[in-house]
């Protein structure tokens, strides 16, 4: 296999140009403000699936397995397959990352995807159409949106940061640090990191039961805008694992992050005493 520097090189005009194409696929769907065109119906565990988060996978799956045949596969909408644990290279993909937000008309919804490179993500995008931003980063080489470099703001008096995900972990973490503006759920995971990672957001939480396909991508464009995006424990996401769900995340800069994680710790410790 080619260095990871060199296999980025080669690989991210096209994987650029396919998520692209990817995120037109969905568009042709989604009616904003609108039910989506597309059949809707509820998987085993109820969530929603439509018609456009099968057609964008069935266009990423042939595409990016064109790109490179020799990489494994593990995607929300594809039956997993275990052999991807022995494969050096993974693609880590979610179609439509934020799927009740795209049915009901709401523009916060993504295309996630990933490369992994044994077990590290090398190249991320998280695209969302409806808002017409591109974000993408190679490890070692920084995050942008729209091609231009972006990082995570400045860390901020607690009063004055913006914070966003699942109302119950937003309490947690507004008892442990004091109050802050909250700012309403982002429906798409890698979407909600994403905002960290520009800037536009300071803090997303995370609820249990994400798995590698909400976060691979988002969690790459984080760390090279110079965020970090670990557990309540302070460990990082471990990806490509047979199971490739993870617990309670949280997501900011790595000079905020220490910091939140701290407070809720020493609340949780007081707290049982």
């Amino acid at each position: 296999m080619d260095s990871p520097e060199t296999l980025a090189h080669a690989v991210m005009p096209t994987f650029r140009a396919v998520a692209r194409e990817a995120g037109a696929l969905a568009l042709r769907y989604f009616k904003p403000g609108l039910k989506t065109s597309a059949q809707v119906w509820n998987k085993s565990g109820g969530s929603p699936v439509t018609e456009a988060d099968m057609a964008v996978d069935t266009f990423l799956k042939a595409q990016l397995g064109r790109l490179l045949p020799e990489a494994g596969w593990l995607s929300e909408e594809t039956a997993d397959d275990a052999r991807r644990l022995q494969k050096g290279l993974v693609w880590i993909v979610d179609p439509i990352d934020g799927t009740r937000s795209f049915a009901s008309g709401g523009l916060d919804w993504s295309v996630s995807a990933a490369l992994l490179a044994d077990g590290i993500p090398l190249l991320g995008i998280v695209y969302a159409p409806a808002h017409e931003v591109f974000y993408e980063a190679t490890r070692g080489g920084g995050a942008r949106r729209d091609g231009e470099r972006i990082e995570t703001a400045p860390a901020a008096a607690t009063a004055d940061l913006s914070v966003t995900g699942p109302k119950p972990l937003v309490d947690q973490l507004e008892h442990a640090v004091g109050t802050f503006k909250r700012l309403p759920r982002i429906p798409s995971l890698a979407l909600r990191i994403a905002r960290v990672a520009d800037g536009s957001v300071d803090v997303a939480v995370v609820s249990s039961d994400a798995h590698d396909w909400d976060l691979a991508a988002a969690d790459l464009i984080l760390h090279e805008a110079g965020g970090r995006l670990a557990a309540l424990d302070g460990a990082p996401p471990a990806y490509n694992q047979p199971d490739p769900v993870h617990g309670e995340l949280l997501a900011a800069s790595r000079a905020l992050h220490p910091r939140l994680i701290e407070a809720m710790t020493a609340r949780w410790t007081t707290a049982r005493r």
